[in-house]
C-alpha cells in the first residue's frame, strides 16, 4: 500500500516504537530545537524566499525517510549501522534516521550557505544533551549513534555522498518533500521562479514497494514543469547515496483526463 508523503506519515512510525515515540516527543518539544526550526524558516522563507525548511518540513522528511528505511529492511537490505556495529538494534538504526531527518535543516538558522555543515556542528550540543535522556548516559552506542546522526545531517548536501543506508534514507526523504505546499510561502510573497512554479505543479508524492526495485517514489503533477523538481532536486539526491540502485521513480503528469508516466532509474 502506498504511503502519501506528508506531515502525518511520521505518526505511523513513532506509534509503532516506544523508542521512536519517546525520542520524537523529546526532540519535538525541546525549546532549542523549536527555535532553530523557527529561525531556519526566518532565513530560508522570509529572507531568501525559499521553500519551507521549518518544523513541518522536518516532520515530513522524517516520515518519508522512515518509510524508505522500513521498505528496504523489509526487502532484506541490512542497515549499514548494524553491519558496522555502530548501533545495537534495528530500532536504534531507525532512531538515527528519524533524528537525522528532524535536525537536517537547522543549519539554515545560521545561513543557507553550507547549512548542512553548520547544521551538523550545532547539532552536537543538542545531541549531547538529549541522547542521554533518551538512551541513558551509559548506553554502549551513545557516541557512535551521535556520529551516525551527524553524518546523516551533513550528507544531505548535494555535494556529499551519503555513506549509509540510514543517511541515504534521510537524503532521499528530503527530496520527496516537493508537493505544492512547500512552495506556498514564497509564492505568496511574490516569488514566481521555476522552483516555486514547478513545486506548485506537484500535487502528491507517494512511497511504496517497487516493481523493479525495492522502493518506488511516485510524483503526481498537473504540469510538466514538475519534472524540474524531479530532475534537479530528487534525482541528484538519490544519485548521491549508496542506495540509489534500490530506488525507482515514477513521474506522472495527470492533465485533461490524460496521464503520462515517465519511469526513472537513478
Amino acid at each position: 500500500m502506498a504511503s502519501k508523503v506528508g506531515p502525518d506519515l511520521i505518526e505511523k512510525h513513532v506509534k509503532s516504537s516506544r523508542l521512536l515515540y519517546n525520542a520524537y516527543t523529546v526532540f519535538a518539544k525541546d525549546r532549542e530545537v523549536q527555535e532553530l526550526w523557527k529561525m531556519s524558516n526566518v532565513n530560508a522563507v522570509s529572507r531568501l524566499l525559499y521553500n519551507d525548511h521549518g518544523p513541518i518540513h522536518a516532520k515530513i522528511v522524517a516520515g518519508s525517510a522512515l518509510e524508505i528505511f522500513d521498505i528496504l529492511v523489509g526487502r532484506g537490505v541490512e542497515p549499514t549501522t548494524l553491519v558496522d556495529k555502530t548501533v545495537g538494534s534495528i530500532e536504534e538504526a531507525k532512531l538515527v534516521v528519524m533524528i537525522g531527518a528532524l535536525l537536517h535543516d537547522i543549519g539554515n538558522s545560521i545561513h543557507r550557505l553550507y547549512h548542512e555543515f553548520t547544521g551538523a556542528l550545532i547539532s552536537i550540543d543538542i545531541l549531547n544533551r538529549l541522547l542521554p535522556e533518551i538512551l541513558g548516559k551509559s548506553h554502549p552506542y551513545l557516541y557512535t549513534i551521535r556520529q551516525e546522526i551527524l553524518h546523516a545531517i551533513y550528507a544531505t548536501s548535494m555535494d556529499a555522498e551519503a555513506l549509509t543506508l540510514e543517511a541515504g534514507a534521510v537524503k532521499i526523504g528530503d527530496g520527496t518533500d516537493m508537493a505544492e505546499g512547500r512552495a506556498r510561502y514564497p509564492y505568496k510573497k511574490g516569488k514566481s521562479d521555476i522552483h516555486a512554479l514547478s513545486a506548485l505543479s506537484i500535487k502528491k508524492v507517494y512511497i511504496e514497494q517497487g516493481d523493479r526495485r525495492p522502493v518506488k517514489i511516485s510524483v503526481l503533477m498537473d504540469d510538466r514543469a514538475g519534472f524540474f523538481q524531479v530532475e534537479k532536486i530528487l534525482l541528484p539526491k538519490v544519485k548521491t547515496t549508496r542506495i540509489n540502485h534500490f530506488i525507482e521513480i515514477n513521474a506522472i503528469v495527470q492533465r485533461d483526463d490524460k496521464e503520462e508516466t515517465v519511469k526513472i532509474l537513478a
